[in-house]
């Protein structure tokens, strides 16, 4: 690297520590000399030619303003097993007792020194993985200095959702979090997570599903509107296993999500799914890299954005179809509402395929409201506003049926029509 990027790399190292001994040490250096020899993402990066990397970058995290709301939780209505950090620090007052039938939960800070633990075979390793072929170079920085994180092992079928509260109540709070998530054979987990977490969040999200489990993660990121997150998730996919993740975002100056599934055992299957709804100085980035591995897999992308007033979507989605991996199905669809002239979504849709028995198809659209649909609305008595809200949420629904919970899609649902007359009012 040239001297000024390892200038750069050492002010964001900076107030960042690794632990002395443990486990993860193994994993944390790997992790550091790969950060070193792939420096911090700039803007003549492939991959971040669309989205302004300066903010994760910097040496502190810019303030933002806490907002201040008496709106309940996500899934606050919905049984489940509360894991709650604030600004990155775990609260145990707010949490529930991390014990379940069907799971083993751990805290990364509370294991970290111990000579082994099972999520040794999992920590990293799937980041590790995912670096190959696009760097990712916030992913290593954090499995090198992440303090804390949740480690869930399924080892049945859980009996509730695992909720993760990521609150903040700093507005200069700088949260990097390493979440592992091991599903053993036939094991079934739904992890749920909500909240702005920090200022600046960096969270990598592992999850290794064996042989016929099952993993469900919805995921609701909103609004807290002046916080930065750059998050990750690495999956890895046995034989006949599934996986289903859907993310909903609602403000947010600055947000990229990245996903990186690997399908390694035939008959799995993959969905990832998000919708963003943006107003304003909203940056969103989807980043999907799925690849295919084994035979008789199916993926499925399903992305849309609802942007005005010079919000910015963004989606890049790759499926890579390797050779021998037949009667692949792979899926890829993202779109976008534009409600004005001043917004912007740009879309980077690719399929590289290596095997000649497959069904691949993406596609990428951009638009306005339906004028046809909302006369149709307002010919029988509906306010232009509403009809309007009623438009998106059906260009949404896409989305919402990703969530395989009605309990959970209801909820989700009913924070987007409050979002939307929030927005009318």
């Amino acid at each position: 690297m040239v001297a000024s990027a390892i200038g750069a790399l050492s002010a964001r190292l900076s107030g960042l520590a690794m632990p002395a001994a443990g486990w993860s040490l193994p994993a944390r250096r790997d992790a550091a000399l790969r950060l070193e020899g792939m420096g911090l993402p700039g803007r003549r990066d492939e991959y971040w030619r669309f989205t302004r990397p300066d903010a994760f970058n910097a040496e502190t995290a810019p303030a933002a303003k806490v907002l201040e709301s008496d709106e309940a939780p996500l899934f606050s209505g919905i049984d489940r097993l509360r894991v709650v950090f604030v600004d990155g620090v775990f609260d145990a007052d707010q949490s529930d007792p991390l014990d379940m039938a069907g799971l083993e939960i751990d805290l990364l800070a509370d294991v970290a020194d111990r000579d082994s633990h099972w999520a040794e075979g999992v920590y990293g390793i799937l980041e590790a993985r995912g670096q190959d072929p696009v760097a990712r170079p916030h992913a290593a920085l954090n499995t090198a200095h992440a303090v804390d994180g949740v480690l869930i092992r399924a080892t049945g079928k859980a009996a509730k959702p695992v909720a993760i509260h990521h609150y903040r109540s700093s507005e200069t709070a700088d949260a990097v979090l390493h979440h592992v998530v091991r599903v053993e054979a036939g094991a079934d987990v739904t992890v749920l997570e909500t909240g702005p977490a920090a200022a600046r969040f960096n969270k990598v999200m592992e999850v290794d599903v064996a042989d016929g489990g099952a993993f469900h993660h919805v995921r609701g990121q909103g609004r807290d509107h002046e916080r930065r997150a750059a998050t990750h998730i690495f999956a890895r996919l046995g034989e006949a296993s599934t996986f289903k993740s859907c993310t909903v975002t609602m403000n947010g100056i600055m947000t990229r999500n990245e996903c990186v599934i690997e399908l390694t055992g035939g008959g799995a299957a993959a969905h990832v799914a998000g919708a963003a709804l943006g107003d304003g100085d909203f940056h969103h980035d989807d980043t999907v890299f799925v690849i295919h591995g084994a035979e008789r897999c199916e993926s499925r992308q399903v992305f849309k954005k609802v942007l005005r007033n010079g919000a910015v979507g963004v989606f890049q989605g790759k499926i890579l179809v390797k050779d021998g991996a037949q009667k692949t199905d792979g899926y890829q669809i993202s779109q976008s509402l534009l409600l004005d002239g001043d917004s912007q979504f740009l879309a980077k849709p690719e399929l590289e395929i290596y095997a000649d028995d497959v069904r691949c198809s993406h596609g990428s659209t951009t638009g306005a409201i339906d004028e046809d649909a909302l006369f149709y609305l307002r010919s029988r008595g509906v306010g232009k506003s509403e009809a309007q809200d009623l438009l998106v949420l059906s260009f949404l629904a896409d989305v919402i049926d990703e969530i395989e919970d009605e309990r959970l899609a209801g909820d989700i649902v009913g924070r987007l029509e409050t979002w939307l007359s929030r927005r009318r009012g």
